[in-house]
């Protein structure tokens, strides 16, 4: 009972410390006159990120390379099959953010650089390095392709984040407190998840990997489900999409780079990694590509797909860990029916939107107010 208690416990501090952190470094951004699109992309993708990377490096000095590592997996699984999905369900995006076309084929070069480098058994303190050294690159490179972002969408982050302008030395005060206890929060909630989780994995029989692609991945992205969620009820879809998105480079580039530098022997990548789980990321990112193109709107209908198929991988987690026997007829449904016929649909939608673009009926994206399926 003290286990699973310490797990809900940890759970809560580190989506209250990711509230808290954003809330505090976003309105201090502004107040330096940071333009609030960038703190969208950046500050706000980065600080609902802060979970993975907590238990990633509390992970990582523990010597629980796995939990580290299927953290940084199942989030980014997570984020764009349940939080664009459930953001899309809420009510059809509208993607007119440039920047967020130009970072879906990002995110899956990212991952497949993470195949690449973990093929070898490892992520060594050098590729953590590396990683991290990018994460930088793409923070410069935000900032000066976001003065080029669409009117539209610098009126909806400014709307959300504000400019920060006439701020008292209260409130000043009252946004550093928060940052700062947003950070300790963050750091016992992660000691806490990484210590019962790993509890959890042992008495149950399963590896760590799987509770880190599950559980914690499930765990510690719940402040970008939240954001996201948030953002799509209030009409914010520019915002509901960057933060996820972001939220996936963050996490390659900033979590498993600094997670990777920090272990004194790196991170261990388990051959079951290698051959299922990071295959899986990097189809979930490229299954996004065609749905980013298909008239510049997420349909409901598409974000019900993309929970139904996060619905199947977990149960394909379930029924691998407990060795289920119908784990063979699953498997088989699903490469021989399911993920085809899937992907001919997504590819089916990609070469007519395509042809359409081509065609110049697709001059200009649709409004809000004219979505399909809204």
């Amino acid at each position: 009972m003290s286990t699973i208690f310490l797990l809900i416990a940890g759970l809560a501090l580190l989506v209250l410390g990711a509230e808290a952190l954003v809330r505090g470094a976003s309105k201090i951004a502004a107040a330096f006159g940071i333009s609030p699109l960038v703190i969208g992309l950046t500050v706000v993708a980065f600080g609902t990120s802060a979970p993975e990377l907590a238990v990633g490096a509390q992970a990582a000095l523990a010597g629980s390379g796995d939990i580290a590592l299927g953290n940084v997996i199942g989030s980014n699984i997570f984020n764009i099959l349940v939080i664009i999905g459930l953001s899309a369900v809420i009510i059809p995006l509208v993607v007119h953010q440039q920047l967020v076309r130009w970072e879906v084929p990002l995110v899956i070069g990212l991952s497949i650089l993470v195949l690449i480098m973990g093929m070898d058994g490892k992520l060594g303190r050098i590729e953590g390095v590396l990683l991290f050294l990018g994460l930088i690159a793409y923070v410069i490179f935000q900032i000066w392709k976001g003065r080029s972002e669409s009117e539209e969408v610098q009126q909806e982050y400014a709307q959300e984040y504000g400019n920060g302008r006439g701020k008292s030395i209260s409130q000043w005060a009252l946004n550093v407190v928060l940052l700062a206890a947003g950070l300790g929060m963050l750091v016992l909630g992660a000691d806490w998840l990484v210590e019962s989780a790993t509890t959890i994995a042992l008495s149950l029989g399963v590896s760590e990997l799987v509770i880190g692609l599950t559980i914690v991945a499930a765990g510690t992205s719940a402040p970008e489900l939240a954001t996201s969620a948030m953002a799509a009820v209030r009409g914010e879809r520019d915002i509901a999409v960057g933060n996820a998105i972001g939220s996936n480079i963050f996490n390659i580039l900033g979590v498993l780079g600094l997670t990777a530098a920090l272990a004194p022997n790196g991170i261990a990548v388990p051959v079951s990694a290698l051959r299922f789980d990071i295959p899986v990321m990097i189809a979930v990112a490229v299954a996004a590509l065609p749905i980013f193109f298909t008239g510049y709107t997420i349909a409901r209908w598409e974000g019900a797909l993309f929970l139904a198929l996060y619905g199947g991988y977990v149960l394909f987690l379930f029924l691998d860990a407990v060795e289920h026997w119908g784990l063979t007829l699953y498997s088989t449904a699903m490469l021989v029916f399911v993920i085809p016929i899937m992907a001919l649909t997504l590819g089916v939608l990609a070469v007519r939107e395509l042809r359409l673009h081509r065609q110049g009926r697709l001059a200009a994206p649709p409004s809000a107010d004219n979505s399909p399926g809204s």
